[in-house]
């Protein structure tokens, strides 16, 4: 036991004194709009590798009372996902149990179906991989308007 603990003190000294630190988490809180099918977030920013919280909010006050979601989709593939979700409307369990997420191998993060008056929050490691990756509600219809751009760069 003593010889973990000398271990653990030894690596402890050496990474303070070799100047490595967490990186800072990126906390990002996007909003849906009380009235259009949009989140208040276009886009932002967040360093490779770091950890990134992401809370969805949607508001009580919601004219549309419709839920949303947020996922996080591979560069390229919002229009993929998008479509997916659409094609996934005859599954019984579509809005439901999979919370309105469809079954594609190109989602890499998503939230739950959040209801007025809730929020959900995600939290994940950023892709290590620079690009622009969307991020989409897909409640059905909303994709196509209701998305922006998680941008992964040094």
């Amino acid at each position: 036991m003593r010889n973990i603990l000398l271990t653990i003190a030894a690596v402890s000294a050496l990474i303070s004194t070799s100047g490595i630190q967490a990186e800072d988490a990126a906390e990002v809180k996007i909003t849906a709009d009380k009235i259009q099918f949009a989140y208040d977030i276009k886009e932002f920013t967040v360093k490779p590798g770091q950890t990134v919280k992401i809370t969805l909010v949607n508001p009580a006050d919601s004219v549309t009372r419709q839920p949303h979601n947020l996922l996080i989709v591979k560069p390229g593939k919002k229009d993929v996902v998008g479509m997916a979700a659409n094609g996934s409307m005859s599954d019984p369990e579509f809005m439901t149990t999979k919370q309105a997420v469809p079954e594609s191998e190109d989602i890499l993060f998503h939230t739950k179906l959040v209801q007025a008056g809730e929020e959900d929050t995600l939290e994940f490691t950023a892709p290590e991989e620079e690009g622009d990756y969307p991020y989409i509600c897909t409640f059905p219809g909303h994709w196509m308007i209701m998305n922006g751009v998680m941008k992964v760069a040094k």
